[in-house]
């Protein structure tokens, strides 16, 4: 078995960084509605943690075609 070469350690480093992100805006959301439940905040302000735990899976899930597209034009994608 080769050594990873730079370009797979990349797509490995992004790819972590994509699951980091994923189960930080999914944990920092699941905690600002329950804090926002238990505390009676404004609606408005779960409507903004909605929107910036939706920002960053649109960041996740275009980051991941980048990193598939790479994949795909390095001539190792089925």
């Amino acid at each position: 078995m080769s050594s990873p070469t730079p370009e797979d350690k990349r797509q490995a480093r992004d790819a972590r960084t994509v699951a980091l992100v994923i189960v930080g805006a999914m944990l920092l959301w699941l905690l600002a509605q329950g804090l926002g439940g238990m505390y009676g905040w404004d609606p408005r302000y779960a409507f903004l943690f909605d929107l910036a735990a939706l920002a960053a899976f649109i960041w996740a899930l275009v980051v991941t075609y980048q990193i598939w597209r790479r994949h795909k034009a390095a001539g190792r994608g089925n």
